[in-house]
C-alpha cells in the first residue's frame, strides 16, 4: 500500500508539473505586456521592472523562465489584481472557503438523497415506482444548470419570497469570520444573533445548493441502482436470505457497502463537470467563491486572477481525484488484490 500511496503522489506531482507548464505558456500568449500578465501591475517603474526581471528571469532562456515562474506561484506570490490591488493569493483565500461550504452540502445532499432512491428503485417491486424515480433522474440530467438555477430563482426567491437568492449572509448580521464557513462560523459566534444568522445562512445556501446537486445526484441514483441489481444476484446475497436475514439488514450490512464502491469511482469522473457547474451556479446565486470570482476576472481581463482562479480549480479537481482514487481503492477488494499481486 506504501508503494501505491508513492505513486499516487508521483501522479500528482507530475500532473501538478504540467498544469504549472500549460499555465507558464498560456501566460506568455496574453495579448498584454508579459510583466503585466504575470504581475498584475499596469504601469510598472524602473526599479519595479528590474525586479519583475529578476523575480522570473525574463531575460534567461525559457527553461531559467518556467523555473522562476514555477518558484514565484510555489512561494506564494500570485501576483496582485489589476481590479482591485490586493494580492491575488488573499482574495483566493477568501473565496476558497464559500466554494467547498457550497461542494460540500451540494455533495451531502447528493449522496444523501441519492443513495436511498437508488435501493429503492433497485428493490421496489412496484413498476410505476422505478420508472418514477428513473424518470426524476433522467429528467435533472437532461435540465440545463442554467436554467434550472434561474427557475429555482424566479419561482421560490422572486414569486413566493420564500428563500433569498444571492449571496451567503444577510447584510444586517455582522458575524466575525473565523472558518471562512459561513454555516459554522454563525454556530461558533458569540453574537447574540447567531441562531437567526445560522438559519439565514441555511436559507441562502439551500437554493446553490439544490441546483449544483442535481448533477451528481442523478448519477448516484442511476449507479446505485444498477450496482445494487447487480450485487442482489450475487450468490452470498442469496446464501445470507436463505439463512433468514432480513432484507433492511442485508441491503445496510451486505449491499448496500458494495454498491457504494462504483458510487465512489463514477464521483471522481465527474470532479470536471462538477466544478464547471459549480461556477455557473455561483454566478447565477452571486455566491462569492472561486468560480464566480474567476469569471469576474475573465470579464475584467485581470490576467492574474485568472491564472489564480485557473490554478485553484485544476489543482482541486487533481488532489480529490486522486484522493477518491486511493480511497476507492481501500474500499474495493478486488483492487486490494490486484494492488498486492502487482507488488
Amino acid at each position: 500500500m506504501a508503494r501505491y500511496l508513492m505513486r499516487r503522489l508521483n501522479l500528482f506531482l507530475a500532473t501538478s508539473l504540467v498544469l504549472f507548464a500549460v499555465l507558464f505558456m498560456v501566460t506568455k500568449h496574453f495579448p498584454v505586456e508579459q510583466e503585466f500578465a504575470l504581475t498584475g501591475i499596469l504601469s510598472p517603474s524602473v526599479q519595479q521592472m528590474a525586479q519583475i526581471d529578476a523575480d522570473f528571469k525574463l531575460s534567461s532562456s525559457a527553461f531559467n523562465q518556467f523555473t522562476a515562474y514555477l518558484y514565484q506561484r510555489l512561494s506564494g506570490d500570485l501576483g496582485i489584481s489589476a481590479t482591485s490591488q490586493r494580492p491575488v493569493a488573499d482574495e483566493l483565500a477568501s473565496v476558497l472557503p464559500a466554494s467547498f461550504e457550497l461542494a460540500s452540502v451540494a455533495a451531502t445532499l447528493a449522496l444523501m438523497l441519492g443513495l436511498p432512491l437508488g435501493v429503492l428503485a433497485s428493490l421496489s417491486r412496484h413498476k410505476i415506482t422505478q420508472h418514477t424515480i428513473m424518470a426524476i433522474t433522467l429528467t435533472g440530467y437532461s435540465i440545463p444548470v442554467f436554467w434550472l438555477g434561474l427557475t429555482l430563482s424566479l419561482w421560490f426567491g422572486v414569486q413566493l419570497g420564500w428563500l433569498p437568492i444571492s449571496g451567503r449572509l444577510n447584510l444586517l448580521y455582522e458575524i466575525e469570520p473565523v472558518t471562512g464557513l459561513v454555516l459554522i462560523d454563525t454556530l461558533i459566534s458569540n453574537s447574540p444573533y447567531s441562531t437567526s444568522a445560522f438559519v439565514d445562512a441555511i436559507l441562502h445556501i439551500i437554493l446553490p445548493a439544490i441546483t449544483l446537486a442535481v448533477l451528481p445526484f442523478t448519477v448516484v441514483v442511476r449507479i446505485t441502482r444498477s450496482a445494487m441489481i447487480t450485487i442482489m444476484d450475487q450468490t452470498y446475497i442469496k446464501a445470507a436470505e436463505a439463512r433468514g436475514l432480513h432484507t433492511y439488514r442485508i441491503v445496510l450490512r451486505h449491499a448496500l457497502p458494495n454498491a457504494v464502491i462504483p458510487v465512489i469511482k463514477n464521483l471522481g469522473l465527474m470532479l470536471g463537470a462538477f466544478a464547471s457547474y459549480a461556477m455557473i451556479v455561483e454566478v447565477i446565486f452571486s455566491w462569492p467563491g472561486v468560480g464566480n470570482w474567476l469569471v469576474s476576472g475573465i470579464y475584467q481581463r485581470d490576467y492574474t486572477v485568472i491564472q489564480g482562479g485557473v490554478l485553484a480549480v485544476a489543482l482541486s479537481i487533481i488532489t480529490l481525484s486522486i484522493m477518491i482514487e486511493v480511497l476507492h481503492t481501500a474500499m474495493n477488494p478486488l483492487s486490494r488484490k490486484a494492488l498486492y499481486d502487482s507488488n
